[in-house]
């Protein structure tokens, strides 16, 4: 075709303006034309029907649009209803200004699409990890898992004495790891509680030994406040805590008083139920619903905003369908505004998925890997970290430049 024609797929603000600037578009142009060119789908839950009319009309008016139920014509039979929103940013800047006049809650709507928005397109900011600094916007990181379990799904009693586990943590650091998540309970699926004692007995000594031996960062993996306190008193700079702080109500004050980050996970019910036949009506819906709730109680508490972050928990009350979708929309876990850390490595449904075992899984999870990074993926927690370290390089070289 004489004029080669194509689809720009431009995933960043950034590469719009980009793009813009190639064909000589001069700079206020680009300023005004970039959120023009910008479509997003936004869905709000439960919104009350005479607002999601208002809404509706509104959107129309500025030529986004508005996706209802019937009921909302309805409003006899529903007195609320979800509404899927597509517009422009434009045109989201514009309907926000007017709903903000407007009865019904739609005030509160309109700075719940303006946050959103602003957390979806932000990047996250500077996590301090102990001595270290992750730059999230430069690159993504890498979380070495060290297991000092004798029953962990992949690699149980393979690093239970402290010699032993410590030369493994290095061995990670030397392949390129960020950060060493140790963590001393298995939660693979069925499997039972350890003891406060023992899991103290596991973690304490290793993460003592190397601590000394490095300055880079140690993550505590642990639901149990006493755990986290003394792996931090010993040299642990993080809390990874699967339980998005309910195992433990003292955890959260914990975090808070030692100014640590922390990762706060999705899991339906426990390690030992979670995988008997887990089930969600909106999958991505309950795990950003849930997320949120636990991320308020946080804030409530005043951990600080800046040292939360957030993981979907790939495998915890998941079935393999599930795990796939959760990859395919992890970006909508952005809407949040706080770093994901993701964690697919060797795991059940890629043995499905593969018909592979646990040793068998290396380009399974690379392909996760690099998919989690390309949907937003900050952290990405791994057991072969040379390999994942490669893939995570050219990735990142992909998607960041």
């Amino acid at each position: 075709m004489a004029h080669n024609p194509r689809i720009l797929v431009l995933n960043e603000i950034d590469e719009v303006r980009a793009a813009l600037r190639e064909i000589g578009v001069d700079e206020q142009g680009v300023e005004i034309m970039t959120p023009k060119a910008r479509h997003k789908l936004l869905k709000l839950e439960n919104v009350d029907v005479r607002a999601a009319n208002i809404l509706k009309q509104e959107m129309l008016s500025v030529g986004g649009d508005a996706a209802v139920s019937r009921s909302v014509y309805y409003l006899a039979k529903d007195n609320i209803t979800d509404v899927v929103l597509m517009a422009t940013l434009s045109q989201y800047e514009e309907v926000c200004l007017k709903l903000e006049r407007q009865p019904f809650g739609l005030k509160a709507i309109a700075s719940e699409v303006k946050e959103t928005l602003k957390n979806f397109l932000s990047k996250p900011g500077v996590l301090r990890v102990g001595k270290c600094e992750f730059e999230f916007s430069k690159r993504t990181y890498v979380m070495g898992i060290l297991n000092v379990t004798p029953d962990s799904f992949s690699d149980g009693g393979r690093f239970v004495s402290v010699p032993q586990a410590v030369s493994h943590a290095l061995q990670m650091i030397e392949d390129g790891a960020d950060i060493i998540d140790v963590g001393g309970e298995s939660t693979r699926p069925s499997s039972e509680s350890v003891s406060l004692d023992e899991e103290l007995r596991r973690v304490i000594p290793v993460i003592k030994s190397l601590a000394a031996e490095t300055d880079k960062p140690i993550s505590i993996d642990t639901y149990k406040a006493e755990v986290a306190l003394q792996a931090l008193n010993a040299g642990a700079v993080m809390v990874n805590d699967i339980s998005g702080l309910r195992g433990d109500e003292e955890m959260v004050h914990l975090v808070k008083e030692r100014n640590v980050p922390v990762c706060i996970m999705h899991m339906q019910g426990t390690p030992k139920d979670m995988q008997l036949n887990p089930a969600y009506e909106c999958l991505m819906s309950e795990i950003i619903a849930f997320l949120r709730k636990r991320v308020e109680v946080a804030l409530k508490a005043r951990v600080k905003r800046e040292n939360i972050l957030i993981d979907p928990g790939i495998g915890f009350g998941k079935t393999c369908e599930h795990n796939l979708e959760i990859l395919r929309r992890l970006a909508e876990l952005k809407s949040l505004g706080f770093p994901i850390l993701i964690g697919t490595s060797r795991k059940s449904f890629i043995g499905l998925i593969l018909d592979l075992p646990v040793e068998e899984r290396l380009e399974g999870t690379a392909a996760t890997v690099a998919y989690a990074i390309s949907q937003g993926a900050n952290i990405i927690r791994v057991h072969d970290v040379k390999k994942m370290v490669r893939v995570v390089r050219m990735t990142d070289a992909v998607m960041k430049g």
